[in-house]
């Protein structure tokens, strides 16, 4: 009965299936080995952050590059602060205690000892970076040779959240803190790296530090989730559709097994029975008797054949008056 699998269509029907389920498995394991890497990740960063808050400042050349384990540790830098650039990052969103609140970076550099100059963000200001009655409240920066004392942070990219990549901004106004965009501000070096000051003088407010980029669960971290869930239907679908065709390909079998002809069939089965009707009919009919005369063993098996496919076509009845009966109910 199930010859049908060895044709070559069932050949390439098996063959993609233990192909594909396997992969799709694969795939949806990677995928959620992704997520609980993310996971992982986001509870370490966060057990480090702790840890960095209550540590005591390291000096910044023994922090950087900054990456995974250094981002968010608290650095020391000296120098002096160069009053004749300081910059305002707009379009800042704090959140505390009082919600999100829209407001402005205060930005200054530090000239280290080194000849190098450190981002600094003194703190946070509410209000409008391009209002002067916002930007009157901003404190100038201490004089002389200070010791700055902050959160390291990495370098923001064009995906950070707030970054104004598109520059067109006022003079004064910085949209991206990086090193690249300040080079052409700046006429000297400035680290690949900047700090968020821990405690600013009033009434500026202390901007927390961000999580190192990749270890936070972010939108790309609920996607690799998601494509956990679609590489498993795709799994589920493909023993679906394997299953559907067998038992299809199966029952035609049977069918064909007990002489029952596809509907398609039912049509030229009948009409080649009526147009030979008048030749043959009467031989089929003298056979039969002649067979049922002789007590021949093809006569006696016409007739259980006979019996078999009425039995099957009373066992379609039964099972579609069920269904019917059960669609009423």
């Amino acid at each position: 009965m199930y010859r049908f699998l060895l044709t070559p269509r069932w050949w390439g029907i098996n063959v993609f299936a233990v192909l594909a389920i396997p992969l799709c498995i694969f795939m949806g394991s990677w995928q959620l080995s992704r997520f609980e890497g993310r996971v992982q990740d986001h509870q370490q960063q966060e057990s480090r952050s702790a840890r960095a808050k209550a540590a005591a400042a390291r000096p910044l050349e023994s922090l950087l590059p900054v990456d995974t384990v250094t981002s968010g540790r608290q650095a020391s830098a000296r120098g002096h602060y160069d009053a004749g650039h300081q910059l305002l990052v707009p379009d800042r969103t704090l959140k505390d205690k009082r919600g999100e609140r829209q407001g402005f970076y205060v930005l200054d550099l530090l000239r280290t000892d080194g000849g190098k100059a450190l981002p600094v963000v003194r703190g946070w200001l509410p209000g409008d970076a391009g209002a002067k009655a916002d930007t009157a409240k901003v404190p100038a920066p201490p004089k002389g040779e200070v010791t700055v004392t902050g959160a390291l942070q990495a370098s923001e990219n064009q995906g950070t959240d707030g970054v104004q990549a598109g520059g067109g901004l006022p003079q004064g106004q910085l949209g991206m803190i990086s090193a690249a965009s300040l080079v052409n501000i700046v006429p000297y070096p400035v680290y690949d790296a900047w700090i968020t000051q821990t405690d600013p003088r009033a009434p500026l407010t202390a901007v927390p530090p961000a999580a190192a980029e990749g270890s936070g669960l972010d939108l790309k971290a609920f996607q690799n989730l998601g494509y956990t869930g679609e590489w498993f239907v795709f799994a589920g679908f493909v023993v679906f559709m394997w299953f559907r065709l067998f038992r299809r390909d199966a029952e035609a079998a049977k069918d064909a097994a007990l002489g029952i002809l596809p509907e398609g069939d039912d049509a030229g089965a009948g009409a080649g029975a009526v147009s030979a009707g008048g030749s043959s009919g009467g031989e089929r009919e003298s056979d039969r008797e002649s067979g049922r005369a002789d007590g021949s063993g093809a006569g006696r098996a016409g007739e259980r054949v006979e019996e078999r496919v009425e039995e099957r076509v009373e066992e379609r009845a039964d099972e579609q008056g069920e269904a019917a009966r059960a669609g009423r109910v």
